[in-house]
């Protein structure tokens, strides 16, 4: 009678275990909309071995008081890689978990990793099962070049899961940005179709366009991009207490120099300009020859 009883009980455990969800199903419940929230406890039980899934923890500080922009600049690209491997997951792919453990929520676990900085992320791969990667120590990620996108950490952690398929990124539409380019491009359609018989005439004047040019090419000839790439100073001192105009060398120049070369330049070209269209035009021969010399 007492060796049915403890067959009995031994085949209730063995179904209560059965049904019983495990670690990662649990967790994975949790997860459907966003990475884990975490706490210290939380945080041990996920990565405590043996485990055979893997997690990608992100060790972050998002309030004020603690002033990491770069944290909250992290945060929804973060958010939306969970969100993308929940929604996109399917059986047979790897056994992969996503959580946030802030420092509010973490004090402990931060100083038990002598963190100094975040966001920082942790990801441990499993330490039982078939995709066991060497001694299931955690792999760590600085943001050591700043803010990343949502693509860039999620390559980085494929590379550390088994290979085969993966869920891709799932962006949603931003449909402020659809919406405002739509109402920007209508605006300017609508402007172009009431400005037009202004803007064509003068956009097709042939005067404005010849004036445009020619002060690109002064602009050119007298050297201002040289100025602008070298950083010249305007002026400089003589040695003598005075200033001097002009740089000496042939590959030296200054800010003030380049101004009084394109102001003769201009004066030269104006003066080609009068010669050709305003001389001929005068009936008086004698102011033809004045203005000719």
């Amino acid at each position: 009678m007492i060796f049915f009883i403890w067959i009995q009980l031994a085949l209730f455990c063995a179904a209560a275990k059965q049904n019983t969800p495990d670690r990662f199903e649990q967790y994975q419940a949790k997860s459907l909309t966003a990475p884990l929230k975490l706490d210290d406890a939380a945080y041990d039980k996920l990565t405590a071995p043996p485990r055979n899934y893997s997690i990608a923890i992100l060790l972050t500080a998002l309030e004020a008081r603690f002033g990491c922009q770069l944290c909250r600049d992290f945060q929804p690209e973060w958010d939306l890689v969970g969100r993308s491997w929940a929604k996109g997951a399917k059986s047979g792919q790897p056994r992969m978990l996503y959580g946030t453990l802030d420092f509010a929520d973490g004090k402990g676990t931060f100083q038990k990793l002598m963190l100094q900085t975040a966001p920082v992320m942790m990801f441990f791969p499993p330490t039982v099962g078939p995709h066991v990667q060497g001694d299931g120590q955690p792999i760590r990620y600085d943001f050591t070049t700043g803010s990343q996108t949502a693509d860039q950490v999620y390559d980085w952690i494929n590379r550390h899961l088994p290979p085969g398929p993966k869920p891709p990124i799932y962006r949603p539409l931003n449909y402020f940005r659809i919406i405002g380019g739509t109402t920007a491009a209508l605006g300017l359609v609508t402007f172009f179709s009431v400005a037009s018989p202004y803007v064509i005439p003068i956009i097709q004047n042939r005067n404005l366009w010849a004036a445009i040019s020619l002060i690109i090419i002064l602009l050119f000839t007298s050297g201002h991009m040289y100025n602008h790439i070298r950083k010249v100073p305007y002026i400089a001192g003589d040695g003598k207490g005075g200033i001097s105009y002009f740089a000496g060398g042939f590959s030296n120049q200054f800010g003030l120099e380049t101004q009084i070369v394109a102001a003769m330049y201009a004066t030269l070209s104006f003066a080609t300009i009068a010669l050709a269209f305003r001389v001929p035009r005068m009936a008086d021969p004698k102011q033809q020859q004045i203005a000719v010399f």
